[in-house]
């Protein structure tokens, strides 16, 4: 089996010195997107399913109209969900998150000050859900201690477009690592960005192998943004 994830492109987080809430894509995060599409279009895919959030679909669009296909949504993919900045001078959450990478690591787990999905919260959801989408693909962790996975169809080929936390957090499920408060930090990729994990056999089952992480050679080196 074959994963493909996929960081949505450069997002506007702030217009006229204000926070956005769910951001549109800006410009060159339109081109990225379109690179994607034009580097992955004549890939076979089985699936392809894409995260609720704006800069997410608008990432997966092009791929999704170059192979004919229609949008599949999974609501777990939604990445960690922030305090309501929307109008909000930038400063504000600059400020959250430069206290909430301040404290001792066990403490990062609380999240940003003033609402929002403590981390904590978001890991478990997006497991939960991966773990949910993954048995209705017929996969799922065999009984034992090492990331050993049970396959029914070792040859599908799955692309997902989503943000660099949950990424990150799906990256770690498949790996079989501990999960920490700070996914979005442990595996970097950059803005519409490839990465690629494939499974392999092994006397029990199956494994996977990260093959490439945050692939960036379908842009050109003017539009690489993280």
């Amino acid at each position: 089996m074959e994963i493909i994830l996929i960081r949505h492109g450069e997002p506007e987080w702030v217009r006229d010195g204000l926070s956005v809430v769910d951001p549109p894509l800006t410009d060159r995060g339109l081109l990225q997107a379109q690179r994607v599409g034009e580097e992955l279009h004549a890939e076979a895919f089985d699936e392809v399913i894409v995260s609720p959030l704006r800069r997410a679909r608008q990432t997966a669009a092009p791929l999704l109209g170059l192979q004919r296909r229609k949008e599949a949504i999974e609501p777990f993919l939604e990445e960690i969900r922030e305090p309501n900045w929307h109008g909000t001078p930038e400063e504000l959450a600059a400020a959250a998150y430069a206290e909430e990478k301040s404290r001792a690591a066990e403490d990062r787990w609380l999240g940003v000050r003033g609402g929002g999905e403590p981390p904590r919260d978001f890991v478990e959801r997006v497991r939960a859900g991966g773990t949910d989408y993954f048995a209705g693909l017929g996969m799922h962790r065999a009984g034992q201690r090492l990331p050993v996975w049970h396959l029914d169809q070792p040859d599908l080929k799955i692309v997902i477009v989503a943000h660099s936390g949950t990424n990150g957090v799906l990256l770690c499920q498949l790996l079989g690592l501990d999960p920490v408060p700070w996914e979005w930090d442990r595996f970097v990729t950059h803005h519409a960005s490839i990465t690629r994990l494939q499974s392999f056999a092994m006397g029990d089952g199956h494994t996977f192998s990260l093959r490439r992480l945050s692939d960036v050679e379908h842009l050109p080196r003017d539009a690489r943004t993280a």
